[in-house]
């Protein structure tokens, strides 16, 4: 009863996660391409930067950009914040869930580095807290007043991290704590840098003092910062569904080019919005990465299996020794309540129908056991494969 009601609220969080994610990520790409389509008009308030119409939903809208703040404080002003820290919270909450309290299972691979969950847990949640300190004081320091030096610098460290994350972490727990390092910069952008310095704003109006319109310059550079992290974000969430993208030894490159082709199909819409025409080459130098990194995983993917043919006997009792112990009507291992994904192997019939997703998981990709947690060998996985690739015939 414990298992279920913790799977349920699971599901519940993730959902919640990824309800606030959309009303977030809706309303940043909405807000840029707002502010990237504004024209200037001399019959306008001179304090207005630019405005925009636009037709949705069988009406017209005027929309309107002070470069600062209006000469005084509206009787209502609407607030966007609390999607970036209801996808933050309910984000780490399921982080917690998952990755912390599961460490040994989808955090720590002893293949990479050999270490306690608890030092596992330590190093994640330290590594968050400083990728945010080393990132806002990169964007304060002179640095930070070149958007490409700060762009190439900063792409530079996020790749130094995911690296040392692959190190350190099972393939799949590095790619979440790359995602869960970037979405704790977005949301902490919007708690300690564009919320307060619209608060600084508004108390400006309030007091009749004119605004100082840096404000307003680091709020929109940091928002503009979160526009661009979006899509790798999106990407690194996805990956744990695709065990091929996070158990490759070139995982790190993976999601180095990912960052890369995000950025170039993120600057095509960001440019297309200002109305202005965007460059066609910005796709296939988009897909150059996204290919080159398809090529390394397909030449560095397990060729084909060698020693002496393996028949199901043999199969049957390294399933038994290293996957049935999840993969049961019930499962022995207490972190699961239910066999995952429904996949059983307690019948030959079972095994033998799944002998792909074995063989994809166990032998190319690499993913399960989760963690290793059963201690499969080498020579064991080259077995399985080998069996696979004689037929996969039963008993």
């Amino acid at each position: 009863m414990v298992a279920l009601l913790l799977d349920w609220l699971e599901l519940l969080v993730r959902w919640t996660h990824v309800i606030a994610a959309t009303c977030w990520i809706g309303s940043s790409f909405y807000f840029i391409a707002l502010d990237a389509s504004l024209k200037s008009n001399p019959r306008l308030d001179a304090r207005v930067k630019g405005e925009a119409w636009q037709v949705h939903g069988g009406g017209f809208y005027q929309m309107q950009k002070f470069a600062v703040a209006p000469e005084f404080m509206p009787a209502e002003l609407t607030w966007f914040k609390w999607e970036a820290y209801g996808t933050w919270i309910f984000g780490f909450l399921l982080l917690v869930l998952v990755y912390y309290f599961n460490a040994s299972l989808y955090l720590i691979d002893p293949s990479v580095r050999a270490m306690t969950p608890d030092t596992a847990v330590i190093i994640a949640l330290t590594s968050l807290i400083l990728g945010w300190i080393v990132y806002d004081a990169l964007c304060r320091s002179r640095i930070g007043q070149s958007t490409r030096n700060l762009a190439v610098v900063g792409f530079g460290l996020l790749i130094a991290v995911a690296f040392a994350y692959s190190r350190l972490f099972s393939g799949r727990g590095a790619f979440i704590q790359v995602g869960a390092l970037v979405g704790t910069i977005m949301a902490a952008n919007v708690l300690m840098i564009i919320i307060p310095n619209q608060r600084k704003v508004v108390k400006s109006l309030l007091a009749g003092q004119a605004p100082d319109p840096m404000l307003g310059f680091i709020a929109k550079q940091r928002s503009l910062h979160n526009n661009y992290l979006t899509l790798p974000v999106l990407f690194t969430m996805l990956s744990n569904h695709y065990a091929f993208t996070y158990q490759s030894r070139w995982n790190w490159l993976v999601l180095a080019c990912v960052f890369v082709a995000a950025f170039f199909v993120r600057h095509w819409f960001n440019v297309l919005h200002t109305g202005a025409k965007p460059d066609w080459r910005l796709w296939p130098a988009a897909a150059v990465p996204i290919l080159g990194i398809i090529a390394v995983s397909a030449l560095t993917a397990p060729g084909a299996s060698t020693g002496h043919a393996v028949g199901f006997a043999e199969l049957h009792d390294i399933i038994n020794a290293r996957c049935h112990t999840c993969h049961a009507a019930q499962p022995s291992f207490a972190a699961f309540a239910q066999p995952p994904k429904n996949i059983m192997f307690d019948t030959p019939a079972q095994i033998v129908g799944q002998a792909k997703l074995i063989y994809a998981q166990a032998v190319t990709a690499r993913a399960m056991p989760l963690g290793n947690i059963t201690e499969i060998t080498e020579a064991e996985r080259q077995a399985i494969g080998r069996w696979f690739e004689a037929g996969a015939k039963g008993p």
